[in-house]
């Protein structure tokens, strides 16, 4: 089984990259969609304990949460200290039923792969790109998003340049939806060749 890290900066079509991926039969562990669900379960006692204010109805406060970790400096750390092993064993174990399973391909859809040296898990690093103006553009119609905090968003991101030039393939989301899915489909056959040699 070919494990694939699909990654990109905000705002530049990681996720839909991804799921293009499941559409060939991949399995798709989204990282994301496992720390909201941990929000509301296994990591509220934990970051509970390092960010009390950030709990609500018992769950994680996702806005609370971030207005506590604009205020402290130490604060992103300690919550990747707690969050990422959880994330990381989650993903271990599907990881594994896959295999099981006999799957051919897993991706693993992560917005900070390379900045948390989480590439060295997969197999495969593939980088969804677009032009900055499109992606300003993308990420500043979204509820409560400002110039400002896109900003302080790309400051804590890998430049879109050095991700490119990390990747095994790149897929440019800046044109139309079927393009991506065209490079998709290339990168998947490209896969399966290298494969089955």
């Amino acid at each position: 089984m070919i494990v694939i890290g699909v990654t990109g900066s905000i705002g530049m079509g990681k996720s839909t990259t991804a799921r293009l991926f499941a559409a060939h039969g991949a399995v798709l562990h989204d990282a994301d969609a496992v720390v909201h669900a941990l929000y509301r379960g296994a990591a509220v006692p934990r970051v509970a304990e390092r960010f009390p204010d950030a709990i609500l109805d018992d769950t994680i406060d996702r806005g609370r949460l971030s207005n506590l970790l604009a205020a402290d400096p130490t604060g992103l750390a300690a919550l990747e200290a707690i969050v990422h092993p959880m994330v990381q064993a989650v993903e271990a174990e599907r990881m594994e039923a896959a295999r099981r399973e006999g799957r051919a391909m897993f991706v693993v859809d992560v917005p900070l792969l390379l900045e948390t040296g989480a590439e060295r898990r997969v197999d495969v690093v593939v980088v969804a790109s677009a032009p900055a103006e499109i992606q300003a553009a993308r990420v500043l119609e979204r509820p409560g998003m400002t110039p400002a905090r896109l900003e302080a968003i790309l400051a804590r991101q890998m430049p879109d340049a050095e991700k490119r030039r990390r990747a095994h393939f790149i897929v440019d989301t800046g044109g139309s939806k079927e393009a991506a899915a065209h490079a998709v489909a290339d990168i998947v056959r490209a896969l399966a060749a290298k494969a089955a040699t």
